[in-house]
């Protein structure tokens, strides 16, 4: 029997037994999680789901916390004195063995799901109830609960504003303090696509942070 299932916004095809890297998971080494996003499940009688199998679930046994391989990036600047860089990163991944394959009764299961690092900084606001109207209008939440406005950062507009909001960045501060693995992961998160460098973001946010 297998399935397929869904993390990190990758779909992977398991088995019992299967040991994968996937985008790294909240949970420490030893720990057991669920994977509760399945889109088929495989065998003597298949079921695809629409989009998901209702009530399956895949479980896995944290092995280890790892880094994938290095991948060089290089930037070259045009019309600021043709500046270049090049800078490395790994991404960040998590090891699993799998389990268990879970055709019903995954709802009732005692194990925690398993949920990617990049949800756990946004799943805080997410829990409280909020109205209906407020959901069109996260910016305007945001800065009544002391963000800053950045859309004043040189080439954000309303939606890239959504992005960093909702990735739980909400103030110059933030952004300053921002390494190079710190921009290597919000390009790769949130498809910026060399933006931050490119508009020298992390230099207006030590200028607006000073007010």
């Amino acid at each position: 029997m297998f399935a397929v299932i869904k993390t990190g916004g990758k779909q992977y095809k398991v088995q019992a037994g299967d040991m994968l890297r996937v985008e790294r998971l909240a949970a420490d080494a030893g720990e057991k999680v669920q994977f509760n996003e399945i889109l088929m499940l495989g065998g003597d009688s298949p079921v695809v789901g629409s989009p998901l199998v209702a009530d399956a679930g895949v479980q896995a046994e944290i092995i280890d916390q790892i880094k994938g391989d290095k991948v060089i990036h290089f930037v070259k600047r045009r019309r600021k004195h043709s500046s270049k860089r090049t800078k490395g990163h790994r991404q960040k991944l998590t090891l699993v063995k799998i389990t268990d394959i879970l055709a019903s009764g995954a709802e009732k299961s005692d194990v925690k799901a398993a949920i990617g690092t990049g949800s756990v900084s946004v799943s805080a606001p997410a829990a409280a109830p909020a109205p209906k109207k407020e959901k069109a209008k996260p910016a305007k939440a945001a800065t009544a609960s002391g963000a800053d406005d950045l859309k004043k950062l040189s080439g954000v507009g309303p939606a890239l504003e959504k992005k960093l909001l909702e990735a739980g960045i909400t103030t110059f501060a933030q952004i300053a303090a921002w390494t190079d693995a710190d921009v290597a992961d919000m390009d790769e998160k949130l498809s910026f696509k060399g933006r931050i460098e490119r508009e020298g973001w992390i230099e207006q946010a030590k200028e607006l942070a000073k007010g």
